[in-house]
């Protein structure tokens, strides 16, 4: 098998911190490996571009407290055409580039599908304050994502605390209501409002109109931006119809996704960018890179998409049939595992609030 000599790393999609802790990662492990690095700026689009420049150990130093992502990020629509991915391929071909370290969601790791797919091998780090990949317990940036809801939200408790208020505050999580839920959890909120589980709003309704009554001023609620973009407010005058509580609604929005990763982060990041290194100079590809309990394991990255799609309620009648069974047991075993786990997530906050 041919070694490795040139790789490249790239960051795709919404930005998240602890990405620049993973390209720190890949760049020095590559380096100690006698592997050389270049960095490809504005992700897929920059490859095809050919903004593109070789790496060097201090070239990554101090940007692992940095948040956001120094190679830059960007959504490319060129790249979504497969001339695109075959323009992308001719400059890997031109540098030299033998393997890529894709950092992003599931649209990075699509185009790392497709950029393998023309002979480039790749493999995908996730990396999405979300949480929204199924194959692994954690992506990159989830952790930092949810302290500043935790600040923010304790600030807004105060307000809600003198005037007697009730406060649904809405953060980020398009397809996956996890932010919502943990924060929720920390805050000590009556709720969280997330699209994977419904919510029994008579419920709610009776527990804060009983709680007002028993002497609880403040009420918080969280609620994922999955629920729609007017849901909030409509939620907000929803309550104080029912309760009586007067109500506002508060969009935290990208303020979550900025910010100094947390140590968690960094180390996850960290952990994530040397196992596809390790991977990828042995010439492994088409892979995720998975946290499951305290391991990284590399995951096929078709089988990631198959399995976020199964999470999310995507995966087609006969996609799901040509699955082998043992491995559709697998992914339907990953997916009932974090449907549990939010589930008892959601009985946690039903049932030590208030």
């Amino acid at each position: 098998m041919k070694q490795i000599k040139r790789i490249g790393v790239l960051t795709s999609g919404g930005d998240a911190p602890g990405m620049n802790a993973a390209v720190r990662a890949v760049t020095r492990l590559a380096l100690y490996k006698g592997v050389e690095v270049f960095g490809i700026y504005n992700g897929y689009q920059g490859l095809i571009d050919g903004d593109i420049k070789q790496l060097h150990e201090r070239d990554v130093s101090f940007i692992i407290n940095r948040g956001g992502t120094v190679l830059y990020t960007a959504r490319s629509k060129e790249f979504r055409e497969w001339e695109g991915v075959m323009k992308a391929a001719a400059t890997c071909d031109k540098y030299g580039i033998e393997g890529i370290v894709t950092i992003g969601g599931d649209g990075t790791f699509r185009g790392a599908v497709d950029l393998t797919d023309a002979g480039v091998p790749c493999i995908g780090i996730p990396g999405t304050i979300d949480n929204d990949i199924a194959s692994t317990e954690m992506t990159i940036g989830f952790d930092t994502a949810m302290n500043p809801v935790v600040e923010l939200v304790d600030k807004l408790r105060d307000t809600s605390e003198s005037h007697a208020r009730c406060t649904v505050v809405e953060v980020m999580g398009r397809e996956a209501g996890d932010i919502a839920l943990q924060t929720s959890i920390a805050v000590g909120a009556v709720t969280a409002v997330i699209k994977e589980i419904p919510t029994d709003f008579d419920h709610v309704i009776e527990k804060m109109v009983e709680a007002r009554k028993g002497g609880k001023r403040n009420f918080i609620i969280i609620a994922s931006e999955g629920m729609g973009h007017d849901y909030g407010e409509g939620l907000a005058k929803m309550i104080e119809e029912r309760t009586g509580i007067e109500s506002r609604f508060a969009r935290l929005a990208h303020i979550q996704r900025g910010g100094s990763p947390t140590l968690r982060d960094r180390v996850l990041a960290t952990q994530m960018g040397c196992a596809a290194v390790e991977n990828l100079v042995e010439g492994q590809m088409k892979q995720v890179m998975c946290l499951r309990g305290n391991n990284i394991v590399a995951m096929d990255i078709y089988d990631a998409l198959t399995v976020d799609k199964l999470m999310k309620g995507k995966l087609k009648p006969e996609e799901e049939e040509a699955i082998p069974p043992n491995k559709l047991y697998e992914m339907k075993r990953i997916v009932a595992d974090k449907q549990a786990y939010k589930k008892y997530l959601n009985y946690i906050i039903d049932h030590i609030t208030l």
